[in-house]
């Protein structure tokens, strides 16, 4: 999710945090073409028309949330058990695709939002709760879990993996983000280290300003990670190879998010006054460097961009920061992959896990279309070397996780 900020502020989003009956801008891409046949031809078209009935029988309020969190809950299980080959493929697509899960999803809350309960009354703020309960459990926020033990009773290590909605949807409404693919593939598993087995589970979060301003990273987060022997936020970066970034930055840049809104400014925690510019990786990124991980490079990335001490414009530094300086663009830019690895590393510092923790921010290759299929006016919505970018990043991140986990014995 590497990108160049945007040199203006987007339009102010049309979308809604509230019961009014106008879809997001998110919900609005879901008549094209594109989202159609991807939800066709996994089978997922199924998912919003069921999930919209069942709402609509809601006797109560209350069952009515019982109905979003158990939906919700269902359809991120229905989207890692096809990752993960287990029960039917339910279409021609292949199972590795995240973008069944993104646009069902949408597909429900989209549902949601136009929802309007004959039975009983609901207010703007419990309208609300639902559309967040929905996108918690879609999205695995609420069924991380951890076994104590393996069978033969022994301590089982802990990995927590974050991944992201596809994004730049303007350009190509058929992207996928291998992040996204990656979480599906590994939630859950268990990779062989050289302590034992490691349990890896896996959430994703959507690529929005907003959400991250109201701590949906640190929520998520922050009783996972005193809990964890390894974390890592994954995100789409640059093309043909993988970055470890060194270092994060206290920057939004402002390109447009998937709701086309744009955020140019520090990025806003709690209790500012504390705030470092600049957080840094404790991944053991010198043996993912040097490991045999997979077909494509991987890069320990020292890069950033900064306003040094007493200056007053960006300048890129190759090796780091520099003492006193503001930030501009992390190792990973100034979009939200830069955000989610600044949040993350500042939740675990600010937990005193800094020498303790090995975490830090992950950058895949760009999941790019196969030659001839690259126009998103007129290609195809997946090929034979799409989905094979795909399989192979996805089976590197595994790797770089097993390298990451024996690294730190």
């Amino acid at each position: 999710m590497l990108l160049a900020a945007a040199t203006a502020p987007a339009a102010a989003s049309t979308a809604t945090t509230t019961a009014e009956k106008t879809a997001s801008v998110e919900e609005q891409r879901l008549d094209r073409a594109a989202p159609q046949e991807i939800l066709r031809r996994s089978g997922f078209d199924a998912v919003a028309p069921q999930f919209a009935r069942a709402l609509d029988r809601a006797q109560s309020y209350g069952e009515a949330e019982r109905i979003v969190v158990r939906q919700g809950s269902a359809l991120w299980k229905r989207a890692v058990d096809r990752a993960q080959d287990r029960g039917p493929a339910a279409g021609d697509l292949s199972r590795d695709d995240d973008r069944p899960l993104y646009w069902a999803r949408l597909g429900m809350t989209r549902e949601l939002r136009q929802w309007e309960p004959t039975r009983f009354d609901v207010s703007e703020d419990q309208h609300n709760r639902l559309i967040r309960a929905l996108e918690t459990g879609s999205r695995g926020q609420n069924s991380v879990r951890y076994p104590k033990k393996d069978a033969a009773g022994h301590r089982i290590k802990r990995i927590l993996v974050t991944g992201f909605d596809p994004f730049t949807l303007d350009r190509d409404v058929r992207i996928s983000n291998p992040s996204g693919a990656t979480a599906l593939a590994l939630d859950g598993t268990v990779i062989d280290t050289a302590d034992g087995p490691a349990r890896v589970e896996t959430t994703v979060f959507p690529v929005r300003w907003q959400d991250f301003a109201d701590g949906t990273v640190e929520r998520v987060l922050r009783d996972q990670l005193p809990r964890v022997d390894l974390f890592t936020t994954i995100s789409q970066g640059r093309v043909g190879r993988f970055d470890i970034e060194r270092t994060n930055g206290a920057w939004r840049g402002g390109f447009p998010d998937n709701e086309t809104i744009a955020r140019t400014e520090t990025i806003p925690v709690t209790d500012p006054a504390t705030q470092p510019q600049w957080t840094s990786t404790t991944l053991p990124y010198k043996e993912i460097v040097n490991g045999a991980t997979g077909r494509f490079p991987v890069y320990d990335n020292t890069s950033v961009t900064e306003i040094p001490a007493g200056g007053t414009d960006p300048v890129v530094r190759p090796d780091g920061p520099t003492a006193g300086s503001t930030a501009r663009e992390g190792g990973g830019g100034n979009y939200l992959s830069n955000e989610i690895a600044y949040r993350a590393t500042l939740l675990r510092d600010r937990l005193g896990l800094h020498e303790s923790l090995p975490g830090g921010h992950v950058h895949t290759p760009v999941l790019q279309f196969g030659a001839g299929n690259t126009d998103p006016a007129t290609g195809k919505v997946t090929d034979p070397e799409f989905v094979r970018n795909r399989l192979d990043i996805i089976a590197q991140v595994r790797q770089i996780l097993t390298t990451a986990m024996n690294a730190r014995r």
